[in-house]
């Protein structure tokens, strides 16, 4: 499970994000959905501990800070590092001994083959292109079990055949019990994933919708009504959203709408 509470964070005098909190259950998806600019890198960065923000997060019931919640989670950044003195098999056998999870070699030959990494698995960090650095990325994230999966904008710059790679990994660990979060504004690329989504905007947390709460409508139409970017859909955005929206729990769960 992963719990944000109350979570601030400044850059100067702009406010990136403002009291956001939100909760995604074991075995859900959750899709963290606004415009460029919105604040869902800040969010996601400040849940992996690589921003100083205010606020609780929570990794399966402990404090995110600690070394057993980090234990516990993986993180995929929107622009991935590699080291460039580590072959791509190396970057695995790091991260996995970084972690303390025992991973056969035949298991990491499995995820490498999975995104066609294994005829580059000897090639260097520095060698490799956007893609294929995003794809040992997801192959790092996903070797370690861990319980709760961060992926910021995870589709871009990975070919077609990566993305349905990746969305029937995620469905796996998700039928698995993994709670996944994932920042995007690529509406078309996570529609069979979610569970739940929070659409943001502003630095703030605009609403909370569950899938079976949304009937006919699409996520497509639901982002526009929301964020009001659309013309002619602003203003039933406006007047819309409180009737769609169910009533919020106190953490900005997948049941309710954020107060």
């Amino acid at each position: 499970m992963l719990e944000v509470m109350e979570l601030s964070k400044k850059y100067g005098k702009n406010l990136a994000a403002d009291k956001v909190g939100f909760t995604v259950p074991d075995g859900k998806t959750g899709i963290l959905l606004g415009p460029n600019g919105a604040g869902k890198s800040t969010v996601i960065k400040s849940i992996a501990g690589l921003l100083n923000y205010k606020g609780t997060v929570r990794i399966q019931g402990m404090d995110s800070r600690t070394q057993e919640a980090k234990r516990q989670f993986a993180y995929v950044p929107e622009l991935p590092y590699m080291y460039e003195a580590l072959t791509v098999r190396e970057h695995l056998e790091f991260i996995t001994r970084a972690y303390g999870v025992e991973v056969s070699r035949e298991e990491l030959l499995e995820l490498l083959e999975i995104f066609e990494l294994k005829d580059k698995q000897e090639k260097l960090g520095g060698e490799l292109s956007k893609g294929m650095m995003q794809k040992v990325s997801i192959c790092c994230a996903l070797a370690i079990r861990p319980r709760v999966i961060l992926l910021d904008e995870p589709m871009v710059g990975l070919d077609p055949g990566a993305i349905k790679e990746l969305k029937a990994q995620l469905l796996k660990r998700r039928a698995d019990g993994c709670t996944i979060l994932i920042s995007t504004h690529m509406l078309e690329m996570v529609k069979e994933l979610w569970d739940v989504t929070f659409v943001m905007d502003k630095g703030k947390i605009l609403g909370t919708y569950a899938r079976e709460s949304l009937g006919n409508e699409d996520l497509e139409e639901l982002y526009f009504s929301v964020t009001g970017q659309q013309e002619g859909v602003g203003q039933r955005g406006q007047s819309g959203q409180e009737n769609r929206a169910v009533e919020s729990s106190g953490n900005g769960g997948p049941e309710g709408r954020e107060r």
